[in-house]
């Protein structure tokens, strides 16, 4: 078997690069990007002192097949763009054939972007359901400062895009908690949309939810049509909040009575977990402030943490 022995430079070209902290997303995958770096770092390492270029060959074959993959960025192309309110976009991804993500609930899948020359990566979590066939969708807001913002907003139909995954979850099982909770803010609704529809999709679960979605304004409220229709099965839920109206007069009347104005706090906790039929399993998904300030009124609530999962 031939190996072939190269120079210094072209070694040193092939040495796997140190990830920026702006590649990693923050929300503890495994493998992290880091993981992934010093698994291949050794790889060319091995690869060097045999002095064999086809020792580093394996993980450039991964990344053609059109599956996700955690270790490697899989490229998919974008079928539609679909804007939800002023900021805030769905995407749908084509899959190929009729295969499916097979996400576990709540899970959440990296995306790769470059903005600048600068490599960033984030993290999303489909909103389609786990086994949707062809297709995966994901929700995204666009910050006027954010790094990744910036590349998002100048995708269209037609463009490729890079993720790995899947990551995390909520280990979901039906029935196994009578009653769950769900506390989301903004497009922290997301990993709360596949388990809601895991549990409407089937018969057998008999879960109770109250879902309580945290939005400055109704115009924010994303995926409107489709939580309405969530609404109407009956064991589900689900309360409005919001931070910046004053009055619900100019809400649609089918609004007016699971809508509170103002901001989700403990006295709001309270009422809603009185109003449930039994002590709920908590998950909350926000930003960082909105998560910590939740856990800590639950807490005044009654409610431990051994019961609460934070996304």
């Amino acid at each position: 078997l031939q190996t072939m022995s190269g120079n210094e430079d072209d070694w040193l070209s092939l040495k796997p690069q140190e990830p920026s902290p702006s590649q990693c997303c923050g929300s503890g995958c495994k493998p992290c990007i880091y993981d992934v770096y010093e698994k291949e770092l050794a790889q060319w390492e091995r690869a060097k002192a045999k002095q064999d270029k086809s020792l580093l060959m394996e993980k450039k074959e991964q990344s053609n097949n059109s599956e996700l993959n955690p270790d490697t960025f899989t490229a998919f192309s974008i079928s539609s763009v679909e804007q939800l309110t002023e900021d805030t976009y769905q995407y749908k991804f084509e899959l190929p054939g009729n295969s499916s993500l097979r996400l576990s609930l709540g899970q959440h899948i990296v995306l790769r972007g470059m903005v600048n020359g600068l490599e960033v990566q984030r993290a999303y979590t489909p909103i389609s359901p786990g086994n949707a066939e062809g297709y995966f969708e994901v929700l995204m807001k666009c910050y006027e400062a954010g790094l990744m913002s910036q590349y998002i907003k100048t995708w269209k139909k037609g463009d490729v895009v890079f993720w790995r995954g899947p990551f995390g979850g909520f280990p979901y099982q039906p029935n196994k908690h009578g009653e769950l909770l769900m506390l989301a803010s903004g497009t922290g609704l997301t990993p709360m949309l596949p388990i809601l529809q895991s549990i409407t999709d089937d018969e057998e679960d008999e879960t109770f939810v109250t879902l309580v979605g945290c939005f400055r304004t109704f115009d924010k409220i994303y995926l409107k049509p489709l939580l309405q229709d969530l609404a109407r099965y009956w064991n589900i839920r689900i309360f409005y909040v919001l931070s910046q109206e004053t009055s619900l007069e100019k809400l649609p009347w089918s609004y007016r009575e699971n809508t509170y104005t103002g901001r989700l706090d403990e006295d709001l906790i309270k009422t809603i977990i009185n109003s449930c039929r039994r002590k709920p399993f908590v998950l909350i998904c926000g930003s960082s402030a909105f998560n910590e300030d939740m856990t800590r009124y639950l807490k005044a609530a009654g409610i431990e943490e051994n019961s609460c999962f934070v996304f």
